[in-house]
């Protein structure tokens, strides 16, 4: 099964937990088990899985992202966005997660999180689901 959703976003650069939208739609594809893909079809966000007990973590990852890829640094591209495409790029547009009795086999203290990097916008998030739906 194949789902959108859509997260609007409020900064320049934030990660935002998208775990229990990615559950809801696990649990509608009444999946067993398989695997669910998550992926974000934009150039200037990107979808990773980290910590999501201690939000610092979050803006941890944000601050190193910033120091090692400033917003301005002499790139070429003409809409002023080119850090936004390379953090995009070092996050990725995509993650994969193995589901078990009908749950994502996230570790205790993992979350999915859609990473922003030119907002504020409203980004489309996909959400796949493939496998054995009988066993539910």
């Amino acid at each position: 099964m194949f789902f959108t959703f859509s997260v609007p976003t409020r900064q320049r650069t934030e990660l935002l937990d998208i775990t229990s939208e990615v559950l809801s739609k696990i649990r509608s594809s009444k999946l067993s088990e398989g695997i669910c893909l998550v992926y974000v079809p934009h150039t200037t966000a990107g979808i990773t899985i980290n910590e999501n007990a201690d939000p610092s973590v979050r803006s941890d990852i944000i601050m190193e992202l910033n120091k090692r890829v400033p917003f301005e640094d002499g790139y070429r591209h003409l809409e002023g966005n080119s850090a936004a495409h390379i953090k995009a790029s070092i996050m990725g547009c995509c993650v994969s997660i193995p589901v078990q009795n009908g749950r994502p086999t996230l570790g205790t203290w993992q979350g999915i999180y859609l990473c922003e990097f030119d907002g504020p916008r409203t980004r489309s998030v996909h959400v796949k689901v493939m496998g054995d739906a009988s066993a539910s």
